[in-house]
């Protein structure tokens, strides 16, 4: 019956026609606000008259983080009962702060945009080829072909760097035979001595750093498609990203845990306009089992005390706005005013400082080593030996309780420094380092922690596959794992879901400020309250500090150490 028909009616069925059709109109109204064709589409992908969706196309495009740096959009396209389709897509950013790029990129001087254009090639001309018809909910097996790709490129790299070599030491030994060098004889001072640098035979030979491991240009690529399958597995698949990884795993979803945050509440480092440069982040550590939402809702309010007092006392530091990490970045001299200033805003907030709430600081040593003097510049124009660093730390330690953990506080090859600091403060403060993980053949083999670590920090690098990451958690078999996300860079927060599903101790993404960087903080939120509502969220666990320095010292009897006398 049309309309028109139903409306000219008034017999008792075109009444019940109009109810009829006034109903059937709620409802296909009620249908299309709630996305019901588009969630049935879904729930048919997988039925019996389709075929599994399988990878059509991997298709590249360049783009701009928030520091307006180069990154990368990989797109997975998947046909779909018989229809191609964008599935999902993954940004990176490029390379870590603390690895290097190859040399040829640095001299190119526009390194960023060189490893997106290289990986936006290997994409088009290799991987787009390579994974055609491969089903992404195979992640395994797709992140090898993936790593035995970026193998063979990096191989050829080093065969092309061999023939660079071998032709300029040719072109050199040429040289040399067709104009020898004139011989002369060593000139003599008035003294008769040879002339030359004059060395101290009781100065302590400051270790040379560790050779930083090259970057192959348009190692992102791999990162990116790994990521970006997955993301089209667990959306094929209707299932959240991190319930997609704990299934990786071989999880059960009966409970799931998640990773207790780590929020940077101040930046008083190298970069900071102060004279301070020892404390690159001081980060609020909760030990007791509060919530994520908890522990950002503290972090907030933490950090608006900061700014009140500062802006309070007319003689106190300034402002001077945020750091690269997100964290309110002030113009200090002493790591004292950093640190008091934070216990201040704490108690004035009645919050248990000290008790539930502790203090991480992340001292960055690396950056703070002037390495012509052999010392670490913990301010500006004071130098410390690593000895003596020694000693600031463990007052720092003495006069701040709240202070449980410190992050990098040498460098990695200052080894009896790492193990001397153990002893005098182990039983207190947790030592924390980075673990430097490379899938590649040259840098297999795990590099030993420094003396003293109980915690490790991860990162995930441009050249690593959720695989990777995956067996670099698992290897870590003794203490807590942390996992630092750079989260000012990109929107895509799915590397929240990836710490979710691998079950990391905690989350560390830095101050709460930034776009993108919120986002990721969001996402953790959103998370969270979706196992809440399903009843599987697993209670947050108390951190005992001491369990960690005790269990180490009773693994490893060097650390079984007297603690020597402070002067």
């Amino acid at each position: 019956m049309s309309f028109k028909r139903l409306l000219n009616c008034n017999s008792r069925t075109s009444k019940e026609d109009r109810e009829f059709y006034n109903l059937k109109n709620k409802a296909a109204e009620y249908y299309r606000a709630n996305g019901i064709p588009q969630k049935i589409e879904a729930a048919n992908r997988f039925s019996g008259s389709s075929l599994p969706p399988v990878i059509s196309a991997v298709t590249g495009r360049a783009m701009y983080d928030a520091r307006g740096g180069a990154a990368l959009q990989a797109d997975v396209y998947c046909v779909i009962r018989d229809e191609e389709k964008l599935v999902c897509s993954a940004v990176i950013t490029d390379v870590d702060d603390d690895v290097v790029e190859s040399e040829d990129v640095v001299a190119n001087g526009n390194h960023q945009q060189v490893s997106v254009a290289t990986a936006l090639k290997w994409i088009r001309e290799h991987l787009r080829s390579m994974l055609h018809g491969f089903n992404p909910a195979h992640q395994t097996h797709l992140d090898n072909l993936l790593s035995d790709f970026l193998l063979a490129r990096y191989l050829e790299d080093q065969d092309a760097r061999n023939r660079e070599r071998e032709n300029e030491e040719e072109k050199s030994e040429t040289k040399n035979n067709a104009t020898p060098p004139p011989t002369s004889a060593p000139t003599k001072d008035k003294k008769g001595g040879d002339k030359g640098k004059k060395v101290n035979s009781g100065e302590k030979l400051v270790p040379p750093p560790e050779p930083a491991e090259p970057v192959l240009p348009g190692a992102m690529a791999v990162a990116a498609v790994s990521l970006a399958a997955a993301k089209s597995a667990a959306s094929l698949t209707t299932v959240p990203l991190y319930k997609y990884m704990r299934n990786l795993r071989d999880q059960a979803q009966v409970s799931v845990p998640l990773p207790t945050p780590l929020l940077t509440l101040l930046s008083c480092g190298k970069t900071s306009a102060g004279k301070l440069n020892l404390l690159e982040e001081i980060i609020l550590l909760p030990t007791a089992p509060y919530t994520a939402r908890q522990i950002i809702e503290m972090g907030f309010e933490v950090q608006r005390e900061i700014k009140r007092i500062t802006a309070a006392s007319k003689m106190g530091p300034a402002v001077l706005g945020v750091s690269g990490g997100g964290a309110v970045q002030l113009s200090l001299e002493r790591a004292e005013q950093a640190l008091d200033l934070v216990m201040e805003a704490c108690k004035n907030l009645g919050l248990p400082i000290g008790s539930d709430l502790r203090l991480a600081l992340n001292c960055a040593a690396h950056a703070l080593m002037d390495y012509p003097r052999g010392k670490y510049e913990v301010m500006a124009g004071c130098l410390k030996s690593p000895d003596e660093l020694v000693d600031v730390l463990t007052g720092l330690v003495s006069k701040y309780p709240a202070i449980t953990a410190l992050i990098d506080p040498f460098r990695r090859e200052d080894v009896e420094q790492w193990r001397k600091l153990s002893s005098l403060i182990g039983q207190s403060c947790c030592l924390i380092a980075d673990r430097a993980y490379c899938p590649l053949p040259r840098c297999r083999e795990t590099k030993p922690l420094p003396p003293g670590v109980t915690w490790v920090t991860l990162r995930h690098r441009s050249e690593m596959t959720l695989t990777d990451l995956l067996h670099a958690v698992t290897d870590q078999r003794e203490g807590e794992t942390i996992l630092a996300i750079r989260g000012d860079e990109i929107g895509d927060d799915s590397l929240v879901d990836v710490a979710v599903g691998l079950g990391v101790s905690f989350l560390k993404l830095g101050g709460m400020s930034g776009g993108s960087r919120m986002n990721k903080f969001n996402r953790l939120l959103s998370i969270e309250t979706e196992l809440e509502e399903q009843g599987i969220l697993a209670e947050m666990r108390e951190i005992n500090l001491t369990q960690a320095a005790t269990e180490l010292e009773e693994s490893d009897p060097a650390h079984q150490v007297q603690a020597p006398p402070l002067n």
